[in-house]
């Protein structure tokens, strides 16, 4: 495709799913403020809560997140308690992440805080469109025009 013949920024689907990600995280992050957690951290808190114990690769998997960027989301959560982080009994090489009793406390008020943020956020986007939203966005996830870990050829 010829540079002059690029999408603009208004019709770059990349841009238009970071910039509402961007947009929808800030929002729950002002949401989640008074219990010290980001969106990211209440996320993977609550997935190991729902999940049980999981290696750091599962995790990252299952949050269609980078390892290294899950690495660094869990530093200060492994810091204040909220996880703990084990050697695998089955694989020593591998890190096995668990929930702390102080993570399940930290997300009580987490989870009404973001509660609240979903209702505000379906009340203002629609409920109807948020269900439509959300099932567009896994399905993207479940897309498969790019194989996991392969880059773009070109």
């Amino acid at each position: 495709m010829p540079v002059d013949a690029l999408p603009s920024a208004e019709e770059c689907n990349c841009f238009a799913v970071r910039a509402a990600a961007r947009h929808v995280t800030q929002f729950y992050d002002q949401c989640l403020a008074p219990t010290g957690l980001r969106t990211t951290q209440f996320s993977i808190l609550a997935k190991l809560e729902r999940k049980g114990s999981l290696t750091i690769n599962a995790l990252a998997e299952a949050m269609v997140m980078d390892r290294s960027t899950l690495s660094r989301n869990i530093l200060p959560l492994e810091r204040d308690g909220l996880i703990a982080i084990e050697m695998s009994a089955a694989d020593r090489r591998a890190r096995v992440l668990r929930l702390t009793s102080a993570g399940e406390k930290r997300l009580q008020p987490a989870r009404k805080l973001w509660s609240l943020a979903q209702d505000r956020f379906e009340l203002n986007f629609g409920r109807t469109r948020s269900t439509e939203m959300r099932a567009l966005m896994r399905a993207v996830v479940a897309s498969s025009f790019i194989p996991p870990n392969r880059s773009v050829e070109r």
